[in-house]
């Protein structure tokens, strides 16, 4: 768990290819989901479309249908639970083992989110501090124009971090209570990561040691 622009992504592909779990990403599934046109997917659109959220219902039949195909493997969830009905949902379903929250300061999110430019038809982004492309403005691949999103703007960031605290924090509050939350705090993704890394290392070791 992480607010948009703490580095969620960056920290999942990390996990996964060092660990060996399924990676099972909310984003991605709405996508597929949105573009097959499946019912759930036509369902979900409709909210988006308004601005509304996907109901609870809705995803966590959309997500725990995924995790009951993937059947024993270890997995590693991305982007859900995003409420507590959903972490209900997910608990009655499976136990989860490790809640890995990323506290990254809201005020870096919003100089990272609001520095990104991105190339519309392949998704490359760019950030102006770290990430620039070779020519200022332009892909560095095609040349073409990159442009701001809509929900990287200054004033559109701001209410994305405060909607993510007011839905998340109770969340959070959940898996604290249920002993399973471990928080990582900094401003760079790449010093937080050697400590998500050590905790699994340690974490994973005796799963499969209660296991043997």
């Amino acid at each position: 768990m992480g607010p948009p622009g703490s580095g969620k992504g960056t920290v999942s592909a990390r996990i996964t290819k060092t660990f060996g779990l399924s990676h099972i990403s909310s984003g991605d599934i709405l996508r597929s989901n949105i573009s097959n046109k499946s019912e759930l997917g036509l369902l979900m659109k409709c909210c988006i479309d308004q601005g509304q959220l996907v109901p609870d219902d809705v995803m966590s039949r959309l997500i725990l249908r995924d995790l009951r195909a993937m059947d024993h493997s270890s997995w590693l969830l991305d982007g859900f639970p995003r409420t507590v009905p959903q972490a209900e949902a997910l608990d009655d379903a499976h136990s989860v083992d490790t809640v890995i929250n990323l506290n990254v300061p809201f005020q870096t999110i919003k100089q990272r989110l609001t520095s990104r430019w991105t190339h519309l038809p392949t998704g490359r982004v760019y950030n102006v501090d770290f990430n620039p492309p070779k020519v200022p403005g332009l892909d560095d691949e095609t040349g073409e124009p990159l442009v701001q999103r809509d929900d990287d703007t200054p004033d559109t960031v701001t209410l994305r971090l405060k909607a993510y605290e007011n839905q998340t924090e109770p969340v959070l509050e959940y898996y604290r209570s249920n002993g399973v939350l471990e928080t990582f705090t900094g401003t760079e993704t790449n010093m937080i990561w050697p400590h998500v890394e050590a905790f699994l290392q340690k974490k994973l070791f005796s799963v499969k040691q209660k296991v043997a």
